[in-house]
């Protein structure tokens, strides 16, 4: 399909347009409002170190098709990538993926997110021990995406989610999709995208007559590299469905002072801080095609993580990528709380580049 001389811009939020119309029916959640809530976990390490929720970068990175289907392309045809992102309390996750391009048809990966929450002591009411039991979390993605017309300026993807949890004997199953568009400038310095992520349905509830809702979400992000420098900032925009992501304690509200015994008042979130709570601002320095080093500070993060006596670094992740040889390789640390971070590690390859030279 070919949209004339239309300016690309104006495609572009016409094509957003139509995807918010397309999930006016979605009452998202957030917080623990939401099943299947590990599809919000970052999968990829380069998506950790660059704050968690980077849409808007389109270059040969598969990893990047797991925030937006959108930018699967064919400089990704045959690579293979493999994340472990090891979380806090012995709970491992993963990801893996692969890509294949198909001529005339578009670009298109498969997925495998996985999350293992390990082994618990089954006990009854006496504490008697009764064994152990386990639980975990999978979801089988498949993804498309295409140029939208012949100026390769707009592109558009779609994936679709099979999700699978277990704890112990309780099992549940959902259907999910993800929506996304990507435009790129024709000197390939500035980006833009919008993701609605995680429309979708729980099929079979972890017990019959409670089905519960998925964790929409409507995201949106500009990446723009400098002309003469090594810089690619990105700009990315959050939970677009729902204004205040703020939470208060409700132990907090209206404290009666031990010595007056005045009644105070809980802290108003402010405007400022509302608006950016949305927000991750995240820069990669690209010293050459073979080492980048990756940074961010994710606002949500350190003001529902911080600990207000010491809040430290959180909110702020970094890491690098590395290329050696055949294999891509990235590392990335990201701080959660003042107790600790998480650390990440993924190695990605082409296939295509062990065959041997005939």
């Amino acid at each position: 399909m070919r949209f004339g001389n239309h300016n690309p811009a104006t495609m572009f939020l016409r094509l957003t347009a139509i995807l918010l119309f397309t999930v006016n029916f979605a009452n998202a959640q957030t917080g623990g409002s939401a099943v299947f809530r590990f599809l919000d976990l970052t999968a990829s390490t380069r998506q950790s170190a660059l704050g968690g929720n980077v849409i808007s970068i389109r270059d040969n990175d598969i990893n990047a098709a797991f925030n937006n289907p959108a930018i699967l392309n064919p400089e990704m045809d045959k690579q293979i990538t493999f994340n472990y992102n090891p979380y806090f309390a012995g709970i491992k996750h993963g990801y893996t993926a692969f890509a294949k391009n198909y001529e005339g048809v578009g670009t298109a990966s498969v997925g495998l997110q996985f999350v293992s929450y390990g082994t618990f002591n089954r006990t009854d009411e006496t504490a008697a021990d009764l064994g152990t039991f386990s639980g975990g979390d999978y979801a089988l993605t498949f993804s498309l995406a295409r140029p939208v017309g012949l100026d390769s300026i707009l592109f558009a993807g779609a994936s679709v989610k099979a999700i699978f949890s277990q704890i112990d004997h309780y099992t549940a199953f959902g259907l999910a999709v993800d929506l996304g568009i990507s435009y790129q400038s024709m000197n390939r310095l500035t980006t833009a995208a919008l993701v609605i992520r995680n429309a979708g349905v729980q099929l079979k509830s972890y017990y019959d007559g409670n089905r519960e809702k998925l964790p929409v979400e409507i995201e949106l992000g500009v990446s723009q590299k400098l002309a003469k420098a090594p810089f690619r900032i990105t700009l990315t925009a959050r939970h677009l469905e729902k204004w205040d992501l703020s939470y208060t304690d409700p132990a907090t509200q209206n404290e009666t002072d031990p010595l007056t015994g005045e009644v105070k008042e809980a802290e108003k979130v402010t405007f400022g801080n509302k608006l950016l709570r949305h927000f991750i601002i995240s820069n990669e320095v690209l010293i050459s095609k073979n080492f980048h080093l990756r940074m961010a500070y994710n606002f949500q993060r350190r003001n529902e993580m911080k600990v207000e006596s010491r809040p430290g670094m959180v909110g702020i992740s970094f890491g690098l990528g590395l290329r050696i040889s055949k294999f891509h390789l990235s590392y990335s640390r990201s701080i959660y709380h003042l107790a600790g971070g998480t650390n990440s590690l993924s190695i990605s390859a082409y296939l295509g580049d062990f065959k041997r030279n005939k």
